[in-house]
């Protein structure tokens, strides 16, 4: 916990994943109270995508965050803003190409278990 999975466009193969999550983790642990070594992100590139009636010219990009159930909704909402900070920062699309970024933060269901070796 976090578990954090990113979800992106082929479009946007060239942003510095690696520096977004590191400055992510910071934000979660600032703004959620986390251990920054329990944080994990995964990035998962998409395929296929349609905005509207459109398959191409858009990139689209969705963080979610899970965490661990206690967070108030105010602190949700801005982990949220800090995420959309952090995407204006990272993400910049070629010219001709209309970026769709969106965020969420959720409470991991009670059934969430984890083990490390």
């Amino acid at each position: 916990m976090p578990q954090i999975t990113v979800e992106h466009s082929p479009y946007l193969d060239g942003v510095d994943w690696g520096g977004f999550a590191r400055e992510l983790h910071t934000v979660v642990v600032e703004t959620a109270a986390a251990r920054i070594e329990a944080c994990k992100s995964r990035f998962l590139r998409t395929e296929d995508e349609v905005v509207g009636a459109e398959a191409e010219g858009h990139a689209i990009v969705h963080v979610m965050i899970a965490l661990l159930a206690g967070r108030s909704e105010e602190t949700k909402a801005e982990l949220t803003e800090g995420v959309l900070d952090l995407l204006r920062k990272y993400v910049d699309p070629e010219d001709g190409i209309t970026l769709h970024a969106s965020a969420e933060v959720r409470d991991l269901d009670p059934s969430y278990r984890k083990f490390e070796r």
